[in-house]
C-alpha cells in the first residue's frame, strides 16, 4: 500500500523540487533543547534590555552570578573614579591611591563603615548620597531576582530519550515514557502529543503543519512516579500510511507538553520535549523498571528508565483492505 496522500499535498515534480530546496533553507528544531537554539533572531528593536527580567530569569545560575559580580564591580569603580578625582576627597585615603577609593565605595554602597574612611566635603557627600542610594536599590533588585528564580517554580519531569513504537496489540503504539522526579505529586496532569512537518500548501508555499496525536489518556488526576504517553496509529492517526523517510524529508518533530499543579506551591509547572524522527525506535517497547519486593513495598528503578527491548514484530496480514505496513515506516502494524 502506497503511503496515504495528505490532501491539498501537490505531488508534480517541479513543486516537490521547490519544496525541498525551501526545506533546506529553513529546516530548523520546533523546540530549543538543553539551551541552544539553532534560531538566529534579527531586526527586532528590543535587544537584551528591551526584556531584561526575563534575561534574568531565564538565563543560567552561573551567567546570573557574573553578571550580577560585573555590574557589582562596574558600579564600585564607577564611584571610585568619581572620588579619585576629587582631591582629597576621603579622608584616611592617600590622593591618589585609587584601589583604597574602591575600597570605600564598596564600604560605602553597602552601608558598612570602619571608622578609618570618611568622606570630605559637600561634593563628595553629594556623590557618597547617591550611591547610598544605588546601593539600597541594588541590594532589593538582587534580593527580588535571587528569591524569584528560587521560588519558580519547575516540574522535574524526566522524558524518555527516545520514542518507541510497538507492534505488541492488534494497532501499532507510539508510546513516550514520563518520569516525575520529586517525591512530591503533580496533580491533574494533562499531555498533548503534536506530530509537526513542513508541508506545502495549497498555492506550493512551505508552511509548518501542527497535527494532534490523540492520546489513548491525555489527563492524569494524579502524576506521582511514571507514566506511558501513547497514540494508537489507526487509520485516524495522521501517522497512517506514512514511513520514516517521508517524515525526515518533511523535516518532523513530535513534541510533547505536560502540565499540571504542583502539590506543594499550588502553581501551574510546565514541561516539554521534542523528537526527531532518528529518535523513534521502531518494534521495541520500554523495559519494564517496576519490580515488588518481598515486603510489599515497590521499587522503580530508574536506572532502566530510557532502557527498551525488543518488542514482538508486525502481525500477519488480515484479508481485510488498509491492512499493509511498513518496517520503518508509521503505517499500521500489519504487514503483507
Amino acid at each position: 500500500m502506497e503511503p496515504r496522500p495528505d490532501p491539498g499535498v501537490p505531488v508534480h515534480s517541479e513543486t516537490h523540487a521547490a519544496v525541498v530546496e525551501t526545506a533546506n533553507k529553513i529546516r530548523a528544531h520546533v523546540l530549543e533543547e538543553n539551551g541552544r537554539s539553532d534560531i538566529i533572531r534579527t531586526g527586532l528593536d528590543a535587544g537584551v534590555f528591551g526584556d531584561l527580567y526575563h534575561t534574568l530569569m531565564t538565563m543560567s545560575w552561573f551567567a546570573f552570578f557574573w553578571a550580577s559580580m560585573g555590574l557589582y564591580l562596574v558600579i564600585n569603580v564607577a564611584f571610585a573614579l568619581m572620588y579619585y578625582v576629587i582631591p582629597h576627597s576621603v579622608s584616611g585615603v592617600p590622593h591618589g591611591d585609587f584601589l583604597d577609593d574602591v575600597f570605600f565605595s564598596v564600604q560605602t554602597i553597602s552601608t558598612v563603615g570602619y571608622g578609618t574612611m570618611a568622606p570630605v566635603g559637600r561634593l563628595t557627600n553629594t556623590i557618597v548620597s547617591f550611591e547610598v542610594l544605588a546601593g539600597m536599590m541594588l541590594n532589593a533588585l538582587a534580593t527580588g531576582l535571587f528569591f524569584a528564580r528560587f521560588s519558580r517554580p519547575r516540574a522535574r519531569v524526566l522524558f524518555s530519550h527516545v520514542a518507541v513504537v510497538s507492534y505488541d496489540d492488534v494497532i501499532p503504539t507510539l508510546t513516550i515514557r514520563l518520569a516525575n522526579q520529586r517525591r512530591t505529586l503533580i496533580l491533574s496532569a494533562n499531555i498533548e502529543m503534536t506530530l509537526t512537518r513542513l508541508m506545502p500548501d495549497e498555492r506550493g508555499r512551505l508552511v509548518r503543519r501542527f497535527d494532534r496525536l490523540t492520546l489513548v489518556q491525555s489527563h492524569m488526576p494524579i502524576f506521582r512516579i511514571s507514566l506511558n504517553a501513547t497514540h494508537l496509529i489507526d487509520d485516524h492517526s495522521p501517522l497512517y500510511g506514512l514511513t520514516a523517510e517521508t517524515l525526515i524529508g518533511q523535516n518532523a518533530e513530535i513534541i510533547i507538553t505536560m502540565d499540571g499543579t504542583d502539590e506543594i506551591s499550588s502553581q501551574t509547572v510546565f514541561a516539554r520535549h521534542a523528537y526527531e524522527i532518528g529518535q523513534v525506535k521502531h518494534g521495541y517497547r520500554f523495559s519494564d523498571m517496576i519490580e515488588n519486593r518481598p515486603d510489599g513495598r515497590m521499587e522503580v528503578d530508574f536506572r532502566r528508565f530510557h532502557t527498551t527491548e525488543p518488542g514482538d514484530t508486525p502481525k500477519a496480514p488480515d484479508p481485510t483492505p488498509r491492512q499493509e505496513t511498513s518496517h520503518d515506516g508509521f503505517r499500521d502494524g500489519r504487514q503483507t
